[in-house]
């Protein structure tokens, strides 16, 4: 393939990233600066090892962003540097996951985590994912009326299975978490508390979802999704655990750090001080309710009733598709989602029951709550008819003129 093919490609996607509404609860729009950063000298860049004790000479520069990137990261969570410690090195959510299990625990030991078909992420404890492999997973769900966590339930599996660390967060679950009441389960059986705030770190930063600060030991996140940054993600530990996460991360799991994309987080959490982000992630939660209340006026059901965050899941058993089906169709018309498993599914993971939705990406664009109302009818019109080809080629028109209104980029 010629350069210019590969060049074209990429405009390509882009266009389908303009033109689309990018629905995926995972994805959302870097700014500018973040991605720009992205794209610089940095990426030439060796730096094995942490600022002030790099393995490579040369690293001056670099020891000064990444310690910018570190300071930042516990600023937006209103934290201090005599009790927490950042580590912004992890390529990803699973690396940071991974070090954290491999930091603190020994393989094989004990963990307990929200199963995957009730929301949990593959790295709680999957059995075809690392986590599931190298440490003995037990797995809490949801209640089987409401949808929601029941605590009492977790605190007697807790009581009962003694794990040496109890994992909460989610990357399909519309409800908030109780960081307090986890704490007080894990202090019960003298377990670590991992709170995994990948999906709702922004809605934090912007106070419309509780603080795993203080309750947590650990803390981990992505930097994309609500936080809107790089695809990249970050450790919060208190600062006694440090160096025993700091060494499962480097030489641990990774070598060189990606320096392009950890100056591209500092200008993520930089932008995530500002009132225009807060503001933003008060509109994704009004934003989430209003496609919720849309949806449930048009007859389709949703999983626990409703949603407190930014993502929301629809159970497509009675309409008669499959979630696959739902969310080809959907895509048809430029409305870009996906299959998820739902609680109790009877369904396989290939072609679950469930479709997720998400608002963080169409919030940054500027959409409101009137943009819900509109794109709400839309989904729930091709999912009752989703074989109506002409149906599909209207709407898709629609979602044009609707996405031209709000540029990105």
């Amino acid at each position: 393939m010629e350069k210019e093919e590969i060049f074209n490609l990429i405009e390509q996607e882009t266009n389908r990233q303009k033109n689309g509404l990018v629905m995926i609860a995972s994805e959302n729009y870097a700014s500018k600066d973040v991605l720009s950063a992205m794209g610089t000298a940095l990426s030439n860049k060796y730096s094995e090892g942490y600022p002030g004790k790099r393995y490579y000479t040369g690293n001056q520069f670099i020891d000064e962003i990444e310690t910018a990137a570190q300071k930042l990261a516990l600023k937006i969570f209103g934290l201090n540097e005599e009790a927490w410690r950042a580590n912004v090195q992890p390529h990803s959510g699973s690396s940071a996951n991974l070090a954290v299990y491999l930091g603190l625990l020994q393989p094989g030991e004990r963990i307990m985590g929200l199963d995957l078909a009730t929301g949990g992420h593959l790295t709680h404890g999957s059995p075809v994912n690392f986590s599931g492999k190298l440490f003995n997973f037990v797995h809490y769900g949801v209640n089987p009326e409401t949808g929601r966590l029941d605590y009492n339930e977790i605190e007697k599996l807790a009581i009962q299975e003694q794990p040496k660390m109890i994992v909460c967060g989610f990357t399909a679950y519309s409800r908030t978490i109780d960081f307090q009441k986890f704490s007080e389960i894990a202090k019960k059986i003298g377990a670590w508390l991992l709170a995994d705030i990948s999906h709702v770190a922004g809605l934090i930063v912007g106070g419309v979802h509780p603080s795993p600060f203080p309750y947590a030991d650990i803390v981990t996140t992505t930097t994309h999704k609500t936080l809107r940054g790089p695809r990249g993600a970050i450790i919060i530990c208190k600062k006694e655990l440090g160096p025993k996460i700091d060494k499962a991360i480097f030489p641990g799991l990774q070598g060189g750090p990606l320096e392009n994309v950890i100056a591209a987080k500092a200008l993520c959490f930089n932008e995530a001080l500002s009132d225009k982000f807060k503001q933003d992630q008060i509109q994704t939660v009004k934003n989430c309710r209003a496609l919720c209340q849309t949806l449930i006026e048009n007859g389709l059901k949703i999983v626990s009733g409703g949603t407190d965050n930014h993502l929301l899941l629809v159970d497509c058993r009675p309409l008669e598709i499959s979630g696959k089906d739902g969310a080809l169709a959907l895509a048809e018309a430029e409305i870009y989602t996906n299959a998820n498993m739902i609680p109790f599914d009877p369904a396989t993971p290939l072609n679950p029951s469930g479709i997720r939705l998400g608002v963080a990406a169409l919030t940054t664009r500027g959409m409101k709550e009137n943009e819900m109302k509109i794109i709400g009818n839309w989904i729930s019109q091709i999912l009752k008819d989703h074989a109506n080809l002409d149906l599909k080629s209207r709407i898709k028109k629609e979602v044009l003129e609707l996405t031209s209104n709000f540029p990105i980029y």
